[in-house]
């Protein structure tokens, strides 16, 4: 009985103090929990980073408009029908390549049809009333007829000459050029139709017009534009415009070609505020010489300001995460926690810092992305 007590107690007391143990063993581990934003670095994981101060650096403030490609004014031309009449052949398609002069499409025209006539007819009474005035200086001098009546006969003459000069201007308004013009003075013979000629060179990059439809002066039949220099147009906040200066160079990206990004300067700088919007107008003038860029695409310009001192770090010490931005600051000998910090504009490889670290902080300005990495792996020992 007693050696079965004795065993008991022992059974007991061995229990009690593997008790005790666990007890022990959990109370050291919450009085020294894991901080899964350290990291102490190793002599191998310095020799790979390189830190310093944290220290204000001289950086322009970036200003970013959304904005859109267009057309350059003085390099388009709204091309129309020179009369009235019918379209009767179209020698030209969208994206095609004219030059100047170049016939687009033709218009058969009954204005023009009468006014060569006016023209042809004109002409001829040039001829009639000239060999009269001949005649009448002839009679006078023989006092067959009197002064006025030979004056009446020259005033005729003068103003059929009136009428022909007035009928060719009409013909060049409607159209014709001047070697048409002499080819019908010369030949006497009627053309109806009117070509729809190019005034510059570039590409059609509009079309309005089909065989048949009846057309006036006023209807617009094509849009050719060169499209070698092109505008960035943006519509900058009222707030910013101190920040826009003619001449000034920008950086211009566009998301339709995978961000591509180029560089542009601004030639104009709009005068007045647009009361609906509170925005000014501001072009910048692009080089396009390999047409990859097309009237129309969003773009999104960005404008660097004059340099101001203020909290900056390197972007190699930035390290960015679920859309926030952190940098590695020591809070002891080989011992840096990761900081989450509010960034500004960037400027080249410096980026400014609004808030998260104080100027004289020790952080990690190169190789944050790597001791990140690090800390990372600790985290899932």
């Amino acid at each position: 009985m007693k050696k079965y007590l004795f065993y008991s107690l022992l059974i007991l007391f061995l229990t009690l103090m593997g008790l005790v143990g666990c007890s022990k063993k959990q109370e050291a581990a919450k009085e020294t929990p894991k901080d899964p934003l350290e990291i102490i670095i190793t002599p191998i994981i310095q020799s790979q980073i390189k830190i310093d101060k944290a220290d204000k650096a001289e950086i322009s403030e970036a200003v970013n408009v959304a904005g859109r490609i267009e057309v350059q004014q003085s390099r388009l031309a709204k091309i129309g029908s020179p009369v009235t009449g019918r379209v009767s052949d179209i020698q030209v398609s969208l994206g095609q390549i004219v030059s100047p002069g170049q016939i687009l499409a033709k218009v058969n025209s009954v204005e023009l049809t009468q006014t060569q006539l006016t023209y042809i007819k004109a002409k001829q009474q040039i001829g009639l009333k000239t060999k009269a005035v001949e005649r009448a200086k002839l009679l006078f001098e023989a006092d067959v007829i009197s002064k006025a009546e030979m004056q009446r006969i020259e005033a005729e003459l003068e103003s059929v000459k009136a009428e022909f000069d007035a009928t060719e201007d009409q013909l060049e308004i409607l159209g014709m050029t001047k070697s048409a013009i002499q080819k019908l003075s010369n030949s006497s013979t009627v053309n109806s139709y009117s070509d729809v000629t190019s005034r510059i060179a570039g590409i059609v990059i509009t079309k309005h017009v089909n065989i048949g439809q009846v057309v006036q002066p006023s209807d617009e039949l094509f849009s050719v534009a060169d499209l070698s220099h092109l505008w960035a147009v943006a519509e900058v906040p009222e707030q910013q415009v101190a920040f826009i200066q003619k001449d000034q160079e920008v950086t211009i990206d566009i998301p339709a070609l995978d961000d591509k990004r180029v560089k542009g300067k601004i030639i104009y700088v709009g005068d007045i505020v647009n009361p609906e919007t509170r925005t000014v107008l501001v072009r910048t003038d692009i080089d396009n010489a390999n047409q990859m860029l097309k009237p129309d695409m969003l773009i999104t310009v960005t404008v660097q300001s004059k340099k101001i001192s203020k909290l900056a770090v390197p972007t190699t010490a930035v390290v960015r995460e679920n859309d926030r931005s952190y940098v590695f600051a020591q809070t002891g000998p080989n011992k840096f926690r990761l900081r989450e910090i509010e960034i500004g504009s960037r400027d080249g490889n410096m980026v400014s810092i609004l808030s998260g670290i104080t100027i004289g902080e020790t952080i990690v300005i190169d190789g944050a992305f790597h001791l990140n990495n690090e800390r990372k792996k600790k985290e899932l020992e």
